[in-house]
């Protein structure tokens, strides 16, 4: 029977708690579903730039199948580690494809005059950022299984969640300017309203990032309070603040599938016409 250890040969205990085996093998499942369908999606849709998603999808599996492992070897330094780099880092890969899909909404209408930030540059900018906080949060994580190193670790992981913060926060600035910008450029025109679903892609950005950042703000209080706070040292916080929250995110982004933004061609042509009839209406 699974019981609490500490690591062979100390009195160091990696657990505070015997992780549950029914939430982690639901945890499974609900993630194995939901990325095995983003993954049948995103290839039926040949949208590349949403992998990253999967992986991110891929990572909650992976981090909870250890997680199970973990259950019934509570004194074994690896299954805690690897578990806890997986789940933590899962979300960094679902905000790279979250950051491309506003660079790819804004150019399928051809309004980057309405960008804050080129949409070129747009994804480059947030994707390295994250790139950032990804290494920052990986190189981290190992740290906290060591006692010596513990503090150090989640120090660092703090300052990699609010480098993730900061960007998340930077991003939904960039969407809301160009959302505010793109209702006043629309406004009072009679003409064939665009076909590109350039609303639902903001409102699926407006709720991962939410989601996301919301996780992220929770992890940064976990680590801040120490591995003898109380979210650390309880289970079901995990669960609550962060499990159930990336479950939405997954659930949103294959519901309003960013499959709309591709066919830059007939759909920039068309906004192109639109500003060519406004500016030809408009008396010299």
């Amino acid at each position: 029977m699974a019981q609490l250890k500490p690591v062979d040969g100390t009195d160091v205990f990696l657990w505070k708690y015997l992780p549950s085996l029914a939430l982690s093998a639901v945890a499974l499942s609900i993630f194995s579903i939901l990325t095995a369908l983003l993954t049948w999606r995103v290839h039926k849709t040949k949208l590349w730039f949403c992998i990253p998603f999967v992986v991110g999808g891929m990572f909650q599996v992976i981090g909870f199948g250890i997680r199970i492992a973990a259950h019934y070897y509570t004194n074994e330094i690896p299954p805690f580690v690897l578990q806890n780099i997986f789940i933590l880092l899962a979300p960094v890969f679902y905000a790279a494809s979250i950051y491309t899909v506003l660079g790819r909404l804004i150019r399928s209408v051809r309004a980057d005059r309405l960008s804050i930030l080129p949409p070129k540059w747009m994804t480059v900018i947030f994707v390295t950022g994250d790139f950032v906080a990804l290494s920052v949060q990986g190189n981290a994580a190992g740290l906290t299984a060591k006692e010596n190193t513990r503090k150090v670790g989640e120090s660092i992981i703090i300052g990699g969640l609010f480098i993730q913060i900061a960007l998340f926060t930077f991003f939904v600035i960039a969407a809301s300017v160009f959302h505010v910008r793109m209702r006043k450029d629309l406004k009072g025109r009679s003409d064939p309203p665009l076909t590109v679903p350039w609303k639902r892609g903001l409102h699926m950005i407006y709720a991962c990032s939410a989601l996301i950042m919301f996780r992220s703000v929770f992890r940064a209080v976990e680590y801040i309070m120490g591995g003898d706070g109380y979210l650390l040292s309880t289970e079901w916080p995990m669960y609550a603040l962060d499990t159930l929250p990336m479950v939405a995110v997954q659930a949103v982004f294959l519901v309003w599938f960013p499959d709309g933004f591709s066919d830059y061609e007939r759909e920039s042509g068309q906004y192109m016409r639109l500003l060519f009839l406004k500016r030809k209406s408009t008396p010299a």
